[in-house]
C-alpha cells in the first residue's frame, strides 16, 4: 500500500498550493495543482465570478479520480491540491485510492479573505469566498482526514503531516 498519496484541500486561498508543494518535495514525489485539470469553461466562470455546479466540477473531479488512480496504480506517491469542498467529492477521490490521506486546511475567513486580496494572476476571484465557505462540507469523523489551522506556519503543517503519517 503507498502511504504517499495525499489531497491537500479546503476552499480558495487557504494555502493549499503552497503547503502541497513543500509536501510533495518532502516526500520526494509528484505534486499536482488540481486546478490546472479545470476545462477552461470552468477557468472562464470562476474568473467572471460565478460559483461552478456539481455538473460544471464533474469531468474535472474525473481527471482527478484518473490521476490519483494512475498514481496509484504506478506505485508513486502523489500530493494533490484540490478544494474537495463536498464529502461525495472526497468519496469518488477516496474510491481511487483507499489510502489516500486528506489534509485539511481551514481558518478564519477573514484571514482567507485578506490572503486573497493579495493574491495575484490567479483566475479566482475573491468574490467567490462565500459561495465555496457556504458549499464547504466540513469532513466528517469517519473520512480521518488531518485539518490543520492555517495560521500555522506551511512548514510546520507538512512536518506535522510527516510525523503523523510516520506514526501511523
Amino acid at each position: 500500500m503507498n502511504r504517499n498519496l495525499y489531497v491537500v484541500m479546503g476552499v480558495t486561498g487557504c494555502g493549499k498550493s503552497t503547503v502541497g508543494a513543500i509536501l510533495a518535495h518532502t516526500l520526494g514525489v509528484d505534486f499536482v495543482e488540481g486546478d490546472d485539470y479545470h476545462p477552461l469553461e470552468n477557468v472562464q466562470r470562476m474568473a467572471s465570478g460565478t460559483p461552478l455546479t456539481d455538473e460544471h466540477r464533474a469531468d474535472w473531479l474525473q481527471a482527478l479520480v484518473t490521476r490519483v488512480r494512475e498514481a496509484k496504480d504506478a506505485g508513486t506517491g502523489l500530493v494533490l491540491t484540490c478544494s474537495a469542498l463536498k464529502r461525495s467529492y472526497r468519496d469518488a477521490l477516496h474510491e481511487a485510492a483507499p489510502e489516500l490521506r486528506f489534509v485539511f486546511l481551514e481558518g478564519p475567513r477573514e484571514l482567507i479573505a485578506e490572503r486573497l486580496a493579495g493574491r495575484r494572476g490567479h483566475f479566482m476571484p475573491a468574490s467567490l469566498l462565500d459561495s465555496q465557505l457556504a458549499t464547504l462540507e466540513q469532513p466528517a469523523f469517519d473520512e480521518h482526514a488531518w485539518a490543520y489551522d492555517i495560521r500555522q506556519p506551511a512548514q510546520r503543517i507538512v512536518d506535522d503531516v510527516v510525523a503523523r503519517a510516520s506514526a501511523s
